[in-house]
């Protein structure tokens, strides 16, 4: 039975309990030795309504006027309610050795032998709140399973293997619709995909023609390759609390992206894939600060890992230079005050030895900035200036690709112009040895 409560979801407030997060509930969940997943039996049904709201959803039959008399499906705050239910019920558990996602209940042990003291403790709750259990969806003292969509084991997170076929499956789309089914599954996996907005630029450019659908030879070779891609797709891992986590960023012209990693016995293991279209004026930046965008995009999008865990940038662009003296345009000083409430470092960026970091690196485009060989040069323009009201520095880093890093310093303090063009010599050869760069430079005269 089916009962629109439109108009009642309408009339009632809305309850921002919140939900919690579902890739810091996997990350949790990664590295236990045993578990146990569990689905409630018409969850919902299990609440009970205060009398005097039951006529509030009432309904009418051939048979008569009913009313339901525990919580219905399709409440826009059934979910709220229900959530707020299991955090209370299970608060002494929860992340010790229970995880719940509102009627998705899963039991972890760190050690196999913990596990059946572990189910009395949370039977023994069950039974407490009289909250019954569908034993058709629950699996007892397993090594891995499916929950909230990800495999979990103790070696790491995968990809549920149904969300791959499906997009395996689908046919090229024919329509509007089809083509959003297929960005939503997209959606639904990039923590896996390297760069998935690169790789789904294709489809966002024809659903961006809203009169029109057409899906050209892009959108099928975008296609082709997304789907050989999902084949192979990387095992993420989760982090120690408290160890220091890497990042490597990545630019294009039209999106940017990077991937966190942490790093084991010399080897680098992925945690999550970050990526971004870029929009309007933003696919007009700089590419230094389409660099920076992508920090500040992966710093909101996994702020738990960024406030949990030391970041070390991976990274041969002078990034640090450009947020360290942020005069050059507003939102760099915005991001700059963003990012100062982390642990964040910059190195530069070593061989990557994982080939699934491999892939990311390989496929760095123009718009970020390479490695220079030993024959390469860098140029490096300085320019000093003194005035009534202030004296600063002009500095412009010219890369072997010819690409224009430019930045803009006030001085602190008074400064003649001869001495501004000097204090402007030494803060650019500094700049150009603390990028890393094992490469030759070329200053032209000072006039």
């Amino acid at each position: 039975m089916c009962i629109n409560f439109r108009d009642l979801n309408k009339a009632c407030p809305k309850d921002f309990y919140p939900l919690p997060r579902i890739d810091q509930l996997v990350d949790s969940i990664s590295g236990c030795e045993l578990l146990s997943m569990m689905d409630a039996s018409q969850g919902y049904h299990q609440i009970m309504l205060a009398p005097e709201d039951r006529k509030k959803v009432s309904f009418i039959t051939s048979e008569g006027t009913f009313c339901y008399v525990a919580m219905p499906f399709g409440l826009k705050n059934a979910g709220a309610t229900y959530q707020r239910l299991v955090d209370k019920i299970f608060r002494p558990q929860i992340g010790r050795n229970v995880e719940v996602y509102v009627d998705d209940m899963l039991i972890k042990s760190k050690k196999a032998a913990d596990h059946v003291k572990d189910l009395e403790e949370t039977f023994s709750v069950l039974r407490k709140y009289k909250l019954k259990l569908n034993p058709a969806k629950c699996a007892f003292g397993v090594q891995g399973g499916r929950f909230l969509g990800f495999m979990v084991t103790q070696r790491g997170i995968k990809v549920n293997p149904l969300n791959i076929k499906a997009i395996i499956d689908m046919k090229a789309p024919t329509c509007l619709n089809e083509a959003q089914r297929l960005t939503g599954r997209i959606a639904a996996l990039s923590r896996f995909i390297s760069k998935s907005a690169e790789k789904s630029l294709p489809f966002f450019k024809t659903l961006r023609k809203a009169k029109t659908f057409e899906w050209g030879t892009p959108c099928q070779l975008a296609f082709e390759e997304l789907k050989a891609y999902l084949a192979r797709l990387p095992l993420l891992v989760k982090p120690s609390p408290g160890e220091a986590l890497y990042l490597h960023l990545s630019a294009a012209p039209q999106a940017v992206s990077s991937v966190l990693i942490r790093e084991e016995d010399g080897k680098q293991l992925p945690i999550y894939y970050v990526s971004k279209v870029l929009n309007g004026a933003e696919g007009r930046y700089t590419p230094i600060e389409k660099m920076a965008l992508a920090l500040v995009v992966t710093a909101r999008r996994l702020r738990p890992y960024f406030l949990s865990h030391p970041i070390g940038i991976k990274t041969n662009t002078p990034l640090k230079q450009t947020l360290g003296k942020p005069d050059t345009s507003g939102r760099l000083v915005k991001w700059a005050m963003e990012l100062s409430e982390y642990d964040i470092s910059y190195l530069p960026r070593t061989t990557i030895k994982a080939q699934a970091l491999a892939d990311f690196v390989s496929e760095m485009t123009e718009m970020t900035i390479k490695e220079a060989s030993q024959d390469q040069k860098w140029l490096l323009h300085v320019d000093g200036s003194s005035t009534a009201q202030g004296s600063g520095a002009g500095i412009v880093i010219t890369t072997p690709q010819g690409e224009d890093l430019e930045f803009a310093i006030k001085f602190g303090f008074k400064a003649s112009n001869n001495e501004a063009e000097y204090e402007a010599l030494v803060i650019g050869l500094r700049m150009a040895h603390e990028t890393g760069l094992n490469t030759s430079w070329h200053i032209p005269t000072l006039s």
